[in-house]
């Protein structure tokens, strides 16, 4: 008998525990309704077999044309200048060897994105391309506990007149904005790591989980559109009523899935009915 009421004492703190490091922030939430009244062109209305490829300017003129909201992407390069480029090696989309905060930004200028002519922009140049005519979703590429692209990018940021959010996969991004930009609306990005096949270990088992949203204490949390019956996720928006944002949608078909399950809708590769 004492055995089953030390396990039943257990599963009680560890269940009270789990549900406080999944919580999002409770109070003192900046409004997220406005971000919930547009589609978002991931990495701008982009087609990489095209003249207007992924994170170009080309792309986010489109998106602002279309009338889109726009997720993109922002990383340092070694001469400190914010960029727009997803990944963190120039290989996929530059073809060249390296990492972005390998190279200053006019170095950068040398390689073209996807054989267009399109180069990596400056995260300020498309802010003046997009003028606040569709609200941003701006996600902090942090690799390890680097996050100085957080002040870089918020100097910018503060001075933009549009409406705009920030999300990242690192907890230390959203972190910051807690601690120095509380009015800001933030997210916290994940996936289901493990079930991708593409990580390993206790780390991505924390991300997957949320476990990390005690840091940061995220006003809404993208997951991938694939994985909506994830517990953490689904507590998140069900229990906690946080705002939930899927990517990337790639169907009509998905959208349409999506709607029963998030609040915000990035996609890619079709243009929404």
């Amino acid at each position: 008998m004492k055995i089953v009421v030390i396990l039943l004492i257990c599963l009680a703190v560890f269940t009270v525990l789990y549900l406080l490091m999944i919580m999002p922030r409770m109070t003192g939430k900046p409004d997220t309704v406005p971000f919930k009244e547009w589609l978002y062109a991931h990495r701008g209305l982009h087609d990489n077999a095209s003249d207007a490829p992924e994170n170009s300017m080309r792309a986010f003129q489109k998106a602002v044309d279309a009338g889109y909201g726009i997720e993109l992407d922002i990383q340092m390069t070694k001469d400190h200048v914010p960029v727009v480029f997803h990944d963190f090696t120039l290989k996929r989309i530059c073809g060249a060897e390296g990492k972005v905060c390998d190279y200053t930004y006019e170095e950068l200028q040398q390689f073209r994105l996807c054989d267009s002519d399109q180069t990596i922009p400056k995260f300020e140049d498309v802010l003046k391309c997009v003028d606040g005519k569709v609200p941003l979703i701006v996600e902090l590429k942090i690799e390890a506990t680097d996050t100085s692209i957080c002040p870089a990018g918020d100097k910018l940021l503060s001075e933009y007149k549009g409406m705009y959010c920030i999300e990242s996969f690192n907890p230390l991004g959203v972190f910051w904005y807690r601690r120095h930009r509380k009015e800001i609306v933030r997210g916290q990005l994940s996936d289901a790591f493990i079930k991708e096949g593409e990580y390993v270990g206790a780390l991505y088992f924390l991300l997957q989980n949320l476990l990390f949203n005690w840091l940061g204490k995220p006003d809404f949390v993208a997951y991938n559109c694939k994985y909506p019956q994830m517990l953490s996720r689904r507590l998140c928006r069900g229990l906690y009523r946080n705002t939930a944002a899927a990517w990337t949608i790639k169907s009509q078909e998905q959208l349409e899935a999506a709607k029963e399950h998030f609040d915000i809708y990035i996609f890619d590769s079709f243009i929404p009915d």
